[in-house]
């Protein structure tokens, strides 16, 4: 069965966003293989609840109030580009989001959300290029020294981490990085 195409997360198997799984959706209350693996916003704990087609046609945020990503962390709470409210609502309500470890926020970039690359530790954001780096080291400011020892130390499954996104009309990168 082919997963649904997720404009603003091309690959949530690559990112763990979505797993292999044989868990009941809660939505449809069908076993179709895979689910989320995030825990969305709501009123109930509903950890591996969804499958894909749920988050992707809506029927989560429908019967759940699910939501995937606070509408106020895309585009960083107004310190990146703003977006539309459609595209707002796609990214918050029907596309599946990723675990960071502060309040995760999503990338905005000409008028539009950007596509979710993934956690990125040291060695996961280097195999992106220096313009990636860039990005990363731009948003958290730290110069010298106290970049080069951050940067060495991002893991992508440990703290630091980055999550990087990329442009859909630029390819510019762009992203954050968190720790507890």
């Amino acid at each position: 069965m082919e997963l649904p195409v997720f404009t603003y997360h091309p690959d949530p198997l690559a990112t763990g966003s979505i797993e292999a799984s044989e868990n009941e959706c809660l939505a449809c209350g069908l076993v179709r293989g895979f689910i989320y693996k995030g825990q969305p916003y709501a009123e109930e704990e509903l950890i591996d609840a969804f499958c894909p087609w749920c988050i992707a046609d809506g029927t989560a945020h429908r019967k759940f109030d699910a939501e995937f990503v606070d509408p106020d962390g895309i585009g960083n709470y107004g310190s990146w580009e703003p977006v539309a409210k459609e595209i707002i609502e796609e990214v918050a309500y029907r596309t599946p989001s990723f675990t960071g470890w502060q309040q995760e926020r999503w990338f905005t970039h000409c008028a539009d959300a950007a596509e979710f690359l993934g956690r990125m530790g040291h060695a996961e954001l280097s195999s992106f290029g220096a313009d990636a780096i860039k990005a990363i080291k731009d948003e958290i400011g730290f110069e010298g020294d106290e970049w080069k020892e951050y940067f060495e130390s991002l893991d992508k499954n440990e703290e630091p981490t980055a999550y990087l996104f990329r442009c859909r009309h630029c390819g510019s990168y762009g992203g954050y990085s968190d720790f507890t």
